[in-house]
């Protein structure tokens, strides 16, 4: 009996634990140990208006994440595979407080993009929900190169 109440306690916390990888709404985490980082990690998902808000901002680091390449919103600073941030590290800010964008074109490819920032110990970054394709779909152009 004591055996299946384990495996029944372990069962929900893996069903609660992978309830949160879809969640769509803002997510804090603790920052990983020895990043430097004191605080909250913020992820936050948002609409094409909220994003074209956030990437106005000074000091905010937009990143493509898509590839292959199929154009990018207009203002990117940087261009990096979503699979190949970690071995790019090196071309982000060395500040991890600095507020960071992302895109890809649907959306999967940042949401692995943003949790391998937050696991970088980012603080601040924010995801366009939809991708390029809602941007698009919200009446907004994409530059060709």
């Amino acid at each position: 009996m004591f055996t299946r109440m384990r495996i029944g306690a372990l069962a929900v916390v893996v069903a609660v634990s992978l309830a949160s990888c879809g969640s769509t709404a803002e997510a804090p985490s603790a920052a990983p140990a020895g990043s430097g980082t004191v605080g909250v990690t913020l992820h936050r998902l948002v609409s094409p208006d909220e994003f074209a808000t956030a990437i106005a901002e000074s000091g905010r680091v937009t990143i493509n994440v898509h590839v292959p390449f199929e154009g990018r919103i207009a203002g990117t600073d940087l261009s990096i595979p979503f699979d190949r941030i970690v071995e790019q590290a090196d071309r982000l800010p060395a500040d991890r407080g600095v507020p960071i964008a992302i895109y890809c074109r649907t959306g999967p490819m940042s949401a692995t993009a943003a949790e391998t920032l937050r696991s970088l110990g980012y603080t601040d970054v924010v995801e366009l929900q939809g991708g390029m394709k809602a941007w698009q779909a919200s009446g907004r152009p994409l530059v060709a190169s």
